[in-house]
């Protein structure tokens, strides 16, 4: 049935798509990690664009990666993924290219992060923070710790006490790889189905308390559900600066096989329902000021070479920037694609499953 609108008609139209509009430019909606963001940036970015940010969190990059293929490309402004998701991003396209002319304080960026192998040309992606993925652990249990993933995959190392396993495949496969002497980024079929098995034969002790993401793993820690896990670095300070009494007795260790340094970058989903916003709010977090805010508050490492003079202190030393010795310990885990990508997925369900 065709309708003819009338003037009035038209005129309604006209006020309900401009509401519409201006509603969505009154919101803006955050994908990120949880306890990443300081509360006080989020107030001030309201106050000066009159917008209401609404924040959701999630705890890996696969909980990320599956909200967004389940609608979540036109649900969230910006989303906040590592290194290793973001080819995977683009190449399903699930993000948009930033439009860097709205993007005035991008010569913030440090050099090594303006030009990404994960990104090249920094065409969909600004630098977040940056930091490390490590071991967590109770010094009261282990007062003799070997500085060696040992703690978690060696049954005779840690045979009475509870311990979990990180549920992101690649980074648990990753140094399962480097504790048997593959290296962090391998990705030879071999190599990976030798560290299943290990993390097979790791599940199967009693001790294990099941997989868990980097800050749940924290507060298990700190309750002595668990005593050893891994965790991420800035995630650990914060913890431990928050509750000094829980976490007296906890240490973050990089072992010397090997681990996982990560990027996180902002990134805006296909379908934003405001983009023009979400490029304000990338702009305002380069900002030299809000960028070492951001690092203040969250204990992990800034990309962004304009904020270094206003960073606290202990940003400059372990475990929020590594020393020489364990910073050449460090890799990118490896972005994979296509068959190796399913590949890689059946193994760790596998692993899981079991």
């Amino acid at each position: 049935m065709q309708i003819h609108k009338t003037p009035l008609a038209l005129s309604l139209a006209s006020l309900m798509l401009a509401g519409h509009a201006q509603a969505q430019d009154n919101k803006l909606y955050l994908f990120n990690w949880t306890e990443y963001m300081d509360p006080a940036i989020i107030e001030a970015f309201e106050a000066e664009h009159d917008v209401d940010v609404v924040q959701s969190y999630f705890n890996s990059n696969p909980e990320m990666f599956a909200k967004l293929q389940a609608g979540g490309a036109s649900q969230y402004d910006i989303i906040v993924p590592s290194n290793y998701y973001i080819p995977r991003l683009i190449e399903t396209g699930l993000v948009q290219e930033l439009d860097k002319s709205k993007l005035d304080n991008l010569d913030n960026v440090m050099q090594q992060f303006a030009d990404p192998s994960y990104d090249p040309g920094a065409r969909y992606s600004v630098p977040y923070q940056w930091g490390v993925t490590g071991l967590v652990y109770n010094t009261a249990t282990f007062p003799d710790a070997p500085k060696s993933w040992s703690l978690l995959f060696d049954a005779e190392t840690n045979a009475k006490y509870p311990f979990g396993l990180m549920g992101d495949g690649q980074v648990t496969v990753g140094s399962a790889c480097a504790y048997l002497g593959h290296g962090y980024d391998c990705t030879s079929m071999d190599a990976w189905r030798e560290a299943a098995q290990l993390l097979l034969d790791t599940k199967e002790r009693s001790t294990f308390s099941g997989f868990t993401d980097g800050t749940p793993t924290l507060q298990q820690l700190a309750r002595g559900v668990i005593h050893a896990g891994m965790s991420f670095n800035g995630d650990f300070l914060f913890y431990k600066e928050e509750n000094p009494e829980s976490f007296a007795d906890m240490a973050f260790m990089i072992p010397d096989e090997g681990a996982e340094m990560w990027v996180d970058a902002m990134m805006i989903p296909a379908d934003a329902p405001n983009p023009d916003m979400a490029h304000e709010f990338i702009d305002f977090i380069l900002d030299a000021e809000v960028g070492a805010q951001l690092s203040n508050y969250n204990y992990y490492a800034s990309p962004n070479k304009a904020a270094r003079p206003y960073l606290d202190e202990v940003l400059a030393k372990p475990p929020v920037q590594p020393s020489e010795a364990d910073m050449e310990r460090l890799h990118f885990t490896p972005t994979l694609k296509g068959e190796q990508l399913q590949m890689f997925q059946q193994l760790w369900s596998e692993v899981k499953s079991r």
